[in-house]
């Protein structure tokens, strides 16, 4: 598989068979061949994950399906110029024979994407994150922890090929938890730092945290915009 880290929480994986992109609202999108499908995944509104200029990728590929959280609502666009499915919380659909996408609930706004293509599994979790923050109330912080780790349990012991997990600087000396707790649970091979704000130096913190030893090798390192990662 041929990854590209494009920006922020957005990035490209082309298989043996298909081309995904993920949370694109800016970057430079790579030049995909157009001899595989292209499926663009939106996981919710935010304007950091998704923008209505995805639906420009129709003038140029001739195969596009965009997968978009039920949150988003294009009230000026018209629908039937696209191959538009939506999406909500915990549910699956069957794409194509070999395809399969299930959804999780996210603890922000929309869904987390749960992907299976001809025996490997990919993951992104759009904002699902223990999103926990210094000045939280005991009540707001234990609701969320709930949350969080209810989504996260429905895939428990999973074995996930790739994996794009948020790795927030803002939450300060928090910002590993979410991302610890899901390689702690799930049988995660290889995992990619999103949503970071260009701080890559997040990353090899994290890295070289004790809390990281066990799965350190597993995370992967980014260091610039368009950095591409061949991962079989």
């Amino acid at each position: 598989m041929l990854i590209t880290y494009i920006h922020h929480s957005c990035f490209s994986i082309e298989t043996e068979e298909s081309i995904f992109l993920f949370d694109y609202y800016k970057g430079n999108i790579p030049n995909f061949t157009k001899e595989k499908p292209l499926f663009v995944f939106s996981s919710h509104f935010h304007q950091d994950h998704f923008s209505p200029v995805i639906f420009e990728l129709s003038e140029k590929y001739p195969d596009v399906t965009y997968i978009l959280s039920k949150d988003i609502r294009l009230k000026e666009l018209n629908r039937d110029q696209y191959n538009i499915i939506t999406i909500g919380k915990n549910e699956s659909i069957t794409m194509k024979e070999s395809l399969k996408v299930d959804t999780l609930r996210s603890t922000d706004e929309g869904v987390a994407f749960l992907i299976s293509e001809k025996g490997k599994t990919l993951y992104h979790a759009g904002d699902l994150n223990w999103w926990v923050w210094k000045d939280d109330t005991a009540s707001e912080y234990n609701n969320m922890t709930k949350n969080f780790k209810d989504e996260i349990n429905k895939i428990s012991g999973k074995e996930i090929d790739l994996a794009f997990l948020p790795l927030d600087p803002r939450q300060e000396e928090l910002y590993s938890l979410g991302f610890d707790y899901f390689m702690q649970n799930t049988r995660t091979s290889v995992a990619f730092p999103m949503h970071f704000w260009l701080d890559y130096s997040i990353i090899e913190k994290f890295k070289n945290s004790e809390e990281a030893s066990k799965y350190s090798n597993k995370i992967i390192d980014i260091s610039f915009e368009g950095q591409t990662f061949q991962i079989d």
